[in-house]
This record gives structure tokens, C-alpha cells and sequence, in this order.
């Protein structure tokens, strides 16, 4: 049986053009590691060799439970070095992005966890400079996943970094500076790099060359979250965020909005004068236990089951969110997990209805992680329009219903009982 020093090898885990990487089990400890091993070719190479073990003694310094720590060190009997390593049970962010972009929330999250494990190395002294999906992991610490940075084989001291003059990083993360020898970097080139990964979490691409809103690719995406990630890639580094740490606050922010919210209470009936269900709805009346929301202005107003309005967020939304020219118009959110409202694939009922002109040049939001059937025309209380329906999202019972009906975009998340669509629908005004 394979060993590495005193560890029993089990399996390989990857390979790079320096180093493979094994999975192996540490008998004395009944634990599993990862360990690191420089490639047999590069072995010889001394500025290589200084490469790999200045990593060894970066992650042991640094010390922060958002890297990939560094256990043990050591030479096999053919002189090549190895690393004994955390063990990331949960992959890589290259492995979650295979399947398509993240959720916003837990994109803007992952991202937000990035940026703070760059900053303990930043505080360090030390800039990565290639932050990209294989170099995120996921891994266990005391029973809650975490985010792990790890391969700092070309990281290098901020208090050198005005003289680096080799050209080094991933196309596609790098910041503009880094492709300039000689470009003189700080810790805004790192920045950069995360603002492209919350980038391709969100959209499933990098951004090549001058980047487009992330709503304009992915309809629904928040201005505030295509504010946050543009400039993080801002061309310009004194225009980004000065510090990882600034950006991680930034994206927690994004990830977690805080508009004028109305928390409805268990006795509310009606709101805003409006009564619980209007004489216009085509349906059977829905049963006790309905209750109408509206927007700040009163220009839009549905109702829903009681037990989805735990929280109202009523100050319009930005038509740029279905990809038409941007601008402020009435709308309102309803939901009954604030918590987790708009995380993508999480459990809790949510609607959301606002208005807009120019509804058929819209695109409605795709659910990458959901079963789309097919398109069907609704015409409700005078208004035509259109319903897609999403199911089993992510191998869940979370639906999706988008639609245009007249002037009106409406969007109702479901993941229990019976589809509910049309009957929103035809308590829809606006």
C-alpha cells in the first residue's frame, strides 16, 4: 500500500502542472488529509521548490480557519517535497459552477467568505494573485461547511509587490495591473479576482474584457448587487474596493437588502384601504385566511394565503431586473421566510408583482436547477397574458411561476401543496 511519510494514500484527488494532490488518512489522528506533492519534473527546480515550500509557510503563518492549513511537511525519498494539508470534503467551487451559476444569495455569500479569507491574508502581508474556482474549496470546520482558500503558489509579499516583473495569474480573474509586468500590485488585484468570481457565480461566465451588468445576463440579478460586482472589476484600482475586507461587507450587504419593510401581522386582513378580495377575481373566492398586500403608492396590490406574508418589501423594483431600460416603477415583494427569501432553491413561499410598459420585450428569469413546462396563455379579469411554470427545482418541490399579465410582471415561488398561480393571479391590480 502507497504511504507519504507516515500517511497511508487512499486515493488521488487531482493534478496540476506542479503538484498532485492525495487523499490520505492519518492513522494517528483518525483523520483524513490532503497532501500536496511537487511534481517529480519540477523537483530539481530550485525557484520552483522555493515556491512550494514559501506556500507551506504562508498557510502555517497566516493561520486562519478560511485557508487550507498546512499540518506537517516533508521530503519523500526521492527528494520531492510534500505538503500535509486540511482536507476539503466538499469540492471545489470549479465543481459547483459545472452544474451552472449559484443562487444569488449564496453566490454573493460565497463570494462575501472569499473576500474575508483574503483578507486574513492580506493582514498577513501576502497577496494571492490567482483566486479562481479551483482554488476555492469547501470544507467541514467544527460540523458547518466553510469557505477555503488554498494553492498560494504564486503568492507573494505585499511589501514587494511594486516590483514583481513576471506577468502571473488565470486569464479571466486577473486584474488589468497584472498583465502589465512591472504593473505595481496591491491588494486590489486580488479584489479584482474575487469581483470575477461573484461574477461567474452569478452568471456562469467570466467577465472577458470590459464587464456587463450582471443583470443584463442574468435577468433579476439586483442593481445592487451589478453595483457591488462591477466595481470590484473596475478597470481602474482606485476605483474598486480599497480593501477585501470593504468588499466582503459590501457583498454581505448585497446579499442581505434591508428596503422599508412592513411586518405583517397575524390579525392584518386588508391593508392600504384595500378590501381582502375584490368583486373582479374569476375564480372561486379563495378560502378564509387571505390577505391582501399593496405597494407604498397603492398601485399595486394582490392577495395571498396568510401564512406566505410574514414580511412585505413594498418600494418598487428596477425594470432592468427583466432586461428592459432601467427604472423605478411600483411593485411589491411578499414573503414567508425573510431569512431566506431570495435564495433561489431554499424553502418559503414568495411573490412578487410589479409594473411595467413594454412587457413582451422582457426576459423573464430562468431556473437553471428547475424543469421548465410548457408556455400557456391566461387571460384574467380582462387582462391576457402568458404563464411559464419551472418544477422540481434542484430535486426539490420548489416551483416557479413567471408571468406577464397585461402591464403587470409577476413572479410566485412555491414549495408546497397545490399550484396557487391563478388564483393570485386573479387577485392581481395594478
Amino acid at each position: 500500500m502507497l504511504s507519504i511519510g507516515r500517511y497511508r494514500v487512499e486515493r488521488r484527488l487531482g493534478a496540476g502542472a506542479f503538484a498532485t494532490v492525495w487523499l490520505a488518512s492519518d492513522d494517528a489522528l483518525e483523520a483524513p488529509v490532503a497532501i500536496k506533492v511537487l511534481a517529480e519534473n519540477w523537483a530539481h527546480h530550485a525557484d520552483v521548490r522555493a515556491r512550494f515550500e514559501q506556500e507551506a509557510q504562508i498557510l502555517r503563518r497566516a493561520d486562519s480557519e478560511r485557508l487550507v492549513r498546512v499540518h506537517d511537511y516533508g521530503e519523500l525519498p526521492d527528494g520531492r517535497p510534500y505538503q500535509v494539508m486540511t482536507y476539503a470534503d466538499g469540492g471545489t467551487l470549479a465543481d459547483r459552477l459545472a452544474a451552472g451559476p449559484m443562487s444569488v444569495r449564496e453566490a454573493l455569500r460565497t463570494a462575501a467568505d472569499i473576500a474575508r479569507a483574503a483578507g486574513d491574508l492580506h493582514d498577513a502581508g501576502v497577496l494571492h494573485r490567482d483566486l479562481k474556482p479551483s482554488n476555492v474549496l469547501f470544507g467541514t470546520v467544527r460540523g458547518v461547511e466553510r469557505v477555503l482558500v488554498a494553492d498560494l503558489g504564486l503568492a507573494k509579499a505585499i511589501a514587494y509587490a511594486s516590483g514583481f516583473t513576471v506577468v502571473a495569474g488565470t486569464p479571466g480573474y486577473m486584474a488589468p495591473e497584472q498583465l502589465r509586468p512591472g504593473g505595481g500590485l496591491d491588494v486590489r488585484a486580488d479584489v479584482h479576482a474575487i469581483g470575477a468570481l461573484a461574477y461567474q457565480m452569478l452568471t456562469a461566465r467570466t467577465p472577458d474584457g470590459p464587464a456587463v451588468a450582471p443583470s443584463r445576463v442574468r435577468p433579476g440579478v439586483a442593481r445592487q448587487v451589478d453595483r457591488v460586482v462591477l466595481r470590484a472589476l473596475a478597470p481602474r484600482r482606485d476605483r474598486r474596493f480599497p480593501t477585501a475586507a470593504a468588499l466582503a461587507e459590501a457583498l454581505d450587504e448585497a446579499a442581505s437588502p434591508a428596503p422599508r419593510r412592513r411586518h405583517l401581522s397575524a390579525g392584518l386582513v386588508a391593508l392600504a384601504g384595500l378590501p381582502l378580495l375584490t368583486g373582479s377575481v374569476p375564480f372561486d373566492q379563495p378560502a378564509a385566511g387571505w390577505v391582501r398586500v399593496a405597494d407604498s403608492t397603492g398601485a399595486v396590490s394582490l392577495a395571498v394565503p396568510r401564512g406566505w406574508a410574514a414580511e412585505l418589501r413594498d418600494q418598487g423594483w428596477d425594470r432592468a431586473a427583466v432586461g428592459l431600460p432601467a427604472g423605478h416603477a411600483p411593485g411589491l415583494t411578499v414573503m414567508a421566510d425573510p431569512a431566506h427569501a431570495f435564495d433561489e432553491y431554499a424553502r418559503g413561499p414568495r411573490v412578487f408583482a410589479g409594473t411595467t410598459t413594454n412587457l413582451a420585450a422582457a426576459t423573464l428569469p430562468v431556473h437553471v436547477r428547475c424543469a421548465r413546462e410548457p408556455d400557456r396563455p391566461v387571460d384574467i379579469g380582462g387582462r391576457s397574458g402568458s404563464v411559464t411554470r419551472w418544477t422540481g427545482c434542484a430535486g426539490t418541490s420548489i416551483s416557479y411561476s413567471e408571468v406577464r399579465l397585461g402591464d403587470a410582471y409577476v413572479q410566485v415561488k412555491q414549495d408546497t401543496g397545490p399550484d396557487l398561480t391563478d388564483r393570485i393571479l386573479g387577485t392581481v391590480q395594478s
